[in-house]
Parts: structure tokens; sequence; C-alpha cells
């Protein structure tokens, strides 16, 4: 069985949709990408910190999940990582109400040594400088390494940003931040010249209009599943992108062909993510729902057609 190591945050978040609010709940990259990976055979650890506030019935949800969390550090008398949000009605659009780092602005992160030989590693949103402390404790490289980044780093760390970005195999961005990243508004090249830089391969997600998956001079684009309710997009790319490494390190198959199924998995994932606030929705998925869902995608995407 092969193993994953998912690197990110662990955290509290208070979402306010056109459809509702929250307080604080689970939250955070790193949960995203575990609860969705969980859906595969696999190991897999979260590298990541939090506060002594941090329930332990969240810590009891991780491990009943099978994520190995010792390697998520529990800081005395910290505080855990908070977000806050309130979305525009389109949903597409959102308003950061509030970041408080707390233990997030010294972490350390420490790789387990029962994880430091992953076949696939998730490098999920975060400093650069921690992506690449987590790279540097890997003994041998791993068969495949994913990053997913966003503008602040673009804005304020890039050399960081260029020196993890030309170590790993695999970068997922959204089109914003495929554009800004590589300065060309064509998404078709922009995912070329990021290629330049490091990755072999790009996914750049466009959220409600799918993803594509670029490889040397091959396209693959996957659509995402139109839905009757989207009630909340918050951790949508992360569950996205723990779909595409769980499904990755169960299949252990890092070819082309094989990632154009990862991206479906990593679209499916995320159909269930927006149906409601947080990680609900990913704590009790049925493996019914999940292939009777791949069905329709496979449905939406399979046509034949007569050339002459």
């Amino acid at each position: 069985m092969g193993k994953l190591l998912i690197v990110g945050t662990v955290a509290f978040d208070a979402i306010e949709t056109p459809f509702g609010k929250t307080d604080k709940i689970l939250g955070g990259a790193a949960t995203f990408i575990g609860l969705a990976a969980s859906y595969y055979r696999q190991q897999s650890a979260i590298v990541s910190v939090v506060g002594d506030d941090f329930p332990e019935s969240y810590l009891e949800l991780l491990k009943n999940k099978r994520i190995d969390i010792s390697g998520l550090e529990k800081v005395k008398g910290g505080k855990t990582f908070f977000w806050s949000g309130r979305y525009h009605n389109d949903l597409n659009r959102r308003d950061t109400l509030s970041t408080e780092l707390n233990v997030l602005a010294d972490f350390q992160p420490r790789v387990p040594e029962a994880f430091q030989y992953s076949d696939v590693v998730m490098l999920g949103n975060l400093h650069p400088d921690i992506q690449m402390s987590v790279i540097e404790q890997m003994p041998k490289r791993p068969k495949l390494s994913i990053l997913d980044t966003m503008n602040y780093w673009m804005d304020h760390t890039w050399d960081s940003l260029m020196k993890v970005i030309a170590k790993i195999d695999v970068i997922t961005i959204n089109d914003e931040e495929a554009r800004q990243l590589s300065g060309e508004y064509s998404l078709v090249k922009a995912a070329e010249k990021i290629s330049k830089m490091g990755p072999a391969y790009v996914v750049i997600k466009k959220g409600e209009n799918g993803a594509l998956l670029f490889h040397e001079d091959r396209i693959f684009f996957a659509p995402a599943l139109p839905l009757e309710n989207i009630f909340d997009p918050t951790g949508a790319g992360d569950t996205f992108a723990g779909g595409f490494a769980g499904y990755i390190t169960q299949s252990e198959n890092i070819s082309f062909e094989n990632m154009k199924n990862a991206v479906i998995h990593g679209s499916n994932l995320a159909s269930f993510c927006v149906e409601k606030f947080g990680t609900e929705r990913l704590q009790n998925l049925q493996a019914g729902e999940i292939n009777g869902r791949l069905k329709q995608f496979r449905e939406l995407t399979q046509f034949d057609i007569e050339l002459e």
C-alpha cells in the first residue's frame, strides 16, 4: 500500500455564504486534502500544527479516517490558525474578514519517520519555506510531489516559491493564479511557461468550469459536474487536490493517462465538498455515493462521434 504525506494547515474557519453562516468549524488545507484522500486505499499522514484549543473530537475524526497524525503538532498554550470569510452571491468571489496565524506563525514541520520515504507528497498551500523544509526532510525523492500555492506567496515570497516549484512534479493552481505566475493570459501559454519552471504536469482549476491538465504538448479537460445545490465552496480546491493525490497513491501509476483519471476523481470529490459547510459533507461519504457520481462524470464526458 502506497504512502501519502500531506502538508498544510489544520485550522478553524468561520464562513458566511448567501445560504447561512457558521461559527468556528473544522477547516484548513491539510484537513480537506486528508479527508478526501481517505476514500482511497493508501497510508496517509498529516504534517501540521494546532493549538491546545483544538478539540480532541477533531483529532479523533482524522484518526478514524486512518490518517496518521503523529506529525500534527499540538502547541501547549497556543491558538489554532483561524480564517473567516464572506462569499458574494455568485460564490465565485469572497472577502477575507479575518486571518489569525497564531501557532502557524512559528511552525517548523517535522516529517514522521514512517513517512520520510512516502511515495507521494502533497504540499498544501503554505509559506514556500515550510514546503521546502518538508522536501529537504525526505531522504529520497518521492515518486510524485504535488504543490498547491496562491497569489499571496507570488506577491510576497517570489524567490522562495520559485525554488520550491523547481523541485516538484505537479502544480495545482486556479486560472487566476496561473495567469499571475506566468504573466500569460492564455492558459495554454501559461501552462507552457509554468512547466519550464520545473513541474512536468500543470493542473489549472477553473471552479465550476472544470479543470485542465497539461503535460508537454498534451492537454486534458475535465468538466465540473453540474450541481443542483452549491452551498459553500470553501476547501473545494483542496478537496480536488486530495482526491487527485489519493487516487494517484492508490493506483501507483503516474502516467499522463492515469492522471486524467486522477483529475476526474478530484473533481468528483470536490463536487461533494461544496454541498455543505466546511468539511461536513466529506466526513461521512459512502462508497456508493462516490461511485454513483463517477458514473455521472462518465456519462457527461463520453460520446461517440463519426469522423469522415
